[in-house]
This record gives C-alpha cells, sequence and structure tokens, in this order.
C-alpha cells in the first residue's frame, strides 16, 4: 500500500481567524474544517448581520458589527470568503503586513486579479487565493506521487466532467457574464497548472445550454503544452439523463504509469459521492489509495494550514500566493478570449 501524503501539516503555532463572508461555504466548509484542525475562529463579518449573528452564535464567535471592526483585528488570518467583487475593498482596510487567503476567483477578470495583485503587494500581504482543489487529499496524493516519479513523465491530462449541476441553488448566478470558466472549472485550470506548469497557451469554447439561465454551463478546451503533452478538458454540466453515465474524472498517464480520479462532491450535488484515486505504477495492478477525507471540507483545512504555516515561519514557500493565482486568472481571462474569437475556417468546395 503506498503511502501519500494526503493532508498539509497543522501549523504549531496558528493565528487566529477573522472570516469575511457567512455564507453556505462558510458554514459547510471554512467552519468544518478549521475545527478539524484546530484553528480558532475568532469572529466573523457579514453585511448580512442576522446570518452572522446566527453563525457566530452556533459556533462561539464574536460577531463584528462593521467591516472596519473588524479589519481592526490584530495578530489574526483574515479569511476572505466573499464575493470577487468584494475583495479589493477588503483587501484596502487590513492592516500593512497581514495575512490573507482570498475566496476564489482573485476578481471578476483579469483586471481585477491585477488590482488585488497591486493592493497585496503595496500592503505587503501574506495573501493566497483559495484555491483548494490543490489540497484535496486525493490531489495531494496525485502530485505527491507525480513528484516521486511513480507515473514517469506526465504526457497525457484528461478531464471529463458530464453533470446535473443544480443550478438554481445559486440564483446570483443568473445575471452573470462569466460563469462557468471563472467559477468551477478555474479549480482545474488551477490544478493543472500545478501539475504541468505554465502552458503555452489555450484554445477554448464556453457555451450556455437552451435549458439554462446561466450565461455558459459547457467548456472544451485544449491546453498546449507542446508536442510531449495532451492537456483536454470535456465539461458539460448539463447531462440530465440520470447518473448512470454521469461523470467527474481526470485520467493522467505517465511514461511508467497512470492516475484515475473522481471529484465525489460534483455528482450528485451537494450530497456527493466519495472521492476516488487509483494509480497504475509499471506492470503492478491497479491500486485504490484508502483516501482520509475529501475535498469538502479537508481541502479547506489543508489550504488553511499551508498558509498558516508560511505566515507564522514554519513553511518557506507559500503556495498558491496572490502572484501565482494571477496565472490561473491569466488562463482563464485567455480561454475566454479563445472562446470569443473565431474558429479556423474549413475550406469548403466552390
Amino acid at each position: 500500500m503506498l503511502d501519500l501524503q494526503q493532508h498539509w501539516p497543522k501549523a504549531s503555532n496558528p493565528l487566529p481567524i477573522v472570516i469575511f463572508g457567512a455564507g453556505s461555504i462558510v458554514r459547510d466548509a471554512h467552519l468544518p474544517a478549521y475545527a478539524q484542525a484546530g484553528y480558532t475562529v475568532q469572529g466573523i463579518f457579514d453585511p448580512d448581520l442576522e446570518k452572522a449573528r446566527d453563525l457566530a452564535s452556533a459556533h462561539g464567535f464574536s460577531c463584528y458589527e462593521t467591516m472596519e471592526e473588524a479589519v481592526s483585528q490584530q495578530g489574526v488570518l483574515f479569511d476572505l470568503a466573499t464575493p470577487p467583487d468584494a475583495h479589493i475593498d477588503i483587501l484596502r482596510h487590513l492592516p500593512i503586513g497581514a495575512a490573507a487567503l482570498i475566496q476564489k476567483p482573485m476578481g471578476s477578470d483579469l483586471e481585477g486579479a491585477t488590482e488585488i495583485l497591486r493592493i497585496c503587494e503595496d500592503r505587503g500581504l501574506t495573501a493566497a487565493v483559495n484555491f483548494q482543489l490543490r489540497f484535496a487529499p486525493m490531489m495531494l496524493a496525485l502530485q505527491d506521487a507525480v513528484q516521486r516519479g511513480l507515473l514517469g513523465e506526465v504526457v497525457d491530462f484528461d478531464a471529463w466532467l458530464a453533470l446535473d449541476t443544480p443550478w438554481g441553488l445559486w440564483k446570483f448566478l443568473e445575471p452573470l457574464p462569466r460563469v462557468e470558466l471563472s467559477l468551477h472549472s478555474i479549480h482545474y485550470l488551477d490544478f493543472v497548472r500545478a501539475l504541468l506548469g505554465e502552458p503555452r497557451g489555450i484554445h477554448a469554447k464556453s457555451i450556455g445550454h437552451p435549458d439554462s439561465k446561466i450565461a455558459q454551463t459547457r467548456t472544451a478546451a485544449i491546453l498546449d503544452y507542446g508536442d510531449r503533452v495532451r492537456c483536454a478538458l470535456s465539461i458539460n454540466h448539463n447531462h440530465a439523463y440520470g447518473r448512470r453515465h454521469q461523470a467527474c474524472e481526470f485520467r493522467i498517464c505517465g511514461t511508467k504509469g497512470a492516475a484515475f480520479v473522481q471529484l465525489g462532491v460534483n455528482l450528485d450535488y451537494p450530497k456527493g459521492e466519495p472521492d476516488i484515486l487509483e494509480l497504475k505504477i509499471g506492470d503492478e495492478p491497479w491500486e485504490a489509495i484508502k483516501l482520509d477525507g475529501a475535498w469538502f471540507p479537508e481541502a479547506f483545512a489543508s489550504r488553511m494550514s499551508q498558509l498558516q504555516r508560511f505566515a507564522t515561519g514554519e513553511d518557506d514557500h507559500l503556495i498558491g500566493s496572490v502572484a501565482d493565482a494571477w496565472n490561473t486568472m491569466a488562463l482563464v481571462e485567455a480561454a475566454y478570449k479563445s472562446s470569443a474569437a473565431k474558429a479556423t475556417p474549413i475550406e469548403r468546395l466552390p
């Protein structure tokens, strides 16, 4: 049985956490993850004070009445679980040199991401973006296997998603001009960057569906890594024909082995199914890796642990910093530009 890393080591002397935002992602992922890791939430702020007070009362931490009160806290780590258009104002008011975790995406577009990067640099913030898929147990284990050379040189990456995503759970998405790539597949693009490095370019098409009010729900993309690596993503959130042929899978092939990953949370969302990681190494049979946890909420705990350890001097490198995350935003921006561009015309008989 392979012994692969599945969790980031917890911080020895973590900073108390101040959260901005009291939505479902905080209730269902951030708070359970931080409790599991033993991290203290000091307080929370949300413009919807009733929602913030309810969470604070249920979990025994403070509710700040104003943003000014929240940002005035000293010796804490700020967790921005807020919409992308709210990040900039909060970051501008954080204490100089503070540590912060910023909910993905890093702004609504690349222009917003660039402004966020500038603010973080100007204020000396130790800031990372919450692209937490990199930190899911299955993905940490996969990255560990790749870094050990167990698969050899990775030459093929396939993401195949055929889902019936319940978009009605997020009514606020309906008026947005950018959805699928910016808010969903951005996780996969970020993980591809973590695994394969920076692509040379991207070919992409992202479109809606006649039965959906969401701007985009289907994406096809090819990332250009030259002549040795093929990387393709096929994503369909409108496969509403029952569970039998639905899928949320990655297939990663190397010169010495291969990996299969199932991202279970997206199947029968929000209930979800188990995550799966299987490895085929050399002539050995496929091995199912026993996973200790899932994307939700364990990835949120490991993401916070890595930032905490960097902020307090235990880790010497910050994974997913705002500078690194800017490159994921640039990849998303390039995908939208590619989607809007005309395809290569096909010659026709006269």
